[in-house]
């Protein structure tokens, strides 16, 4: 009895370890997400050892096999198809001589991911908006530029703030409305200049000067020194009473570039530096401290009369060129 346990003890280990080395086996089908077989796709059979790593193609029938796998070491199966998201399966363990088939290889399709690239730039959206500030015209030719419409302003920047002032200045309505005024105070003989072609270029002349200083220094400078904004910002909307006491005091209540409300200073201060100019090419009959202060509380004046008619009436008659909707706002400011 002993003699045979000597005999059959190293059989049983020679059996053990041909078991033990036995190879394992794996295979599938990969089908889309309508159950039809997908072929010519990777799939990958990967240990824990970057050396434990099997690849095969699925044939036409979307069939795929692995053979001779090390067993009991852990594995995972990924399968790889352009279109489709990526299928892994959680981790397993192949027993000697197993032969495992994989079920549920289905793909998916990959989830479509677009990247909107959020971009705004206030100052690009500024120049959009002063673009159609400069198509806003009373009657279709008078220029009204100087008026927001725009629910949602941007501040202007220096170079666009000179660039309304000089739009105004030189537009061909505004150099038409000059001689216009410049005949009426040749009519009414006032300033004391003579009649005739020399007096009619001289009341011209003073006009222009009158209205370039101040448009310069109340809508472009100072604002841009002070950081303010020149223009009048329509309300529309509110009780008679409301849009009454916002276009009365537009000419003492501005609205700073940071949004806020702040004193007028630079139309007060642009109405008060071109009346002071004005004191040096006024006939000398006529200038002193009674001239400037006069040209300041005249300038006020209109302005006072000017948002008056702004809020009430010009909107009617105001032609609003090229016009973008809120849209088209929020596609400049995210990029679009």
């Amino acid at each position: 009895m002993a003699g045979l346990a000597l005999l059959t003890a190293p059989m049983l280990a020679q059996n053990s370890g041909t078991l033990e080395a036995q190879p394992a086996s794996i295979s599938g089908t990969v089908t889309d997400p309508n159950g039809h077989t997908v072929p010519g796709i990777t799939v990958d059979l990967q240990g824990l050892a970057s050396g434990d790593r099997y690849q095969s193609l699925t044939n036409e029938n979307g069939f795929f096999e692995f053979r001779d796998v090390k067993p009991r070491i852990p594995y995972q199966v990924s399968i790889h198809a352009t279109g489709f998201a990526e299928w892994v399966t959680p981790l397993f363990t192949l027993e000697p001589g197993q032969y495992k088939i994989l079920t549920g290889c289905k793909l998916q399709l990959e989830e479509v991911r677009s990247a909107v690239d959020v971009h705004y730039s206030s100052e690009e959206v500024a120049r959009e908006q002063v673009a159609r500030e400069e198509k806003q015209r009373i009657l279709g030719f008078v220029p009204n530029f100087y008026v927001v419409y725009d629910p949602q302003p941007e501040p202007l920047t220096t170079k666009l703030k000179f660039q309304l002032a000089l739009k105004v200045s030189t537009d061909p309505v505004t150099v038409m409305g000059v001689g216009f005024i410049a005949g009426i105070r040749q009519a009414a003989n006032s300033l004391d200049f003579p009649r005739g072609a020399k007096g009619y270029g001289q009341r011209f002349g003073i006009t222009a000067a009158n209205g370039f200083t101040d448009i310069m220094i109340g809508g472009a400078i100072l604002p841009s020194l002070l950081h303010q904004d020149p223009r009048y910002f329509y309300q529309g909307t509110g009780t008679t009473r409301s849009r009454l006491l916002h276009a009365l005091s537009h000419p003492f209540v501005c609205q700073g570039d940071n949004g806020h409300l702040q004193p007028n200073y630079s139309s007060l201060g642009g109405d008060l530096a071109s009346a002071a100019i004005s004191n040096a090419y006024y006939p000398q009959s006529q200038r002193g401290a009674g001239l400037v202060l006069g040209n300041f509380a005249l300038g006020t004046a209109e302005r006072m009369i000017s948002s008056l008619a702004q809020e009430f009436l010009f909107r009617k008659l105001t032609t609003l060129s090229n016009r973008s909707t809120p849209a088209n706002d929020n596609q400049l400011k995210t990029g679009q």
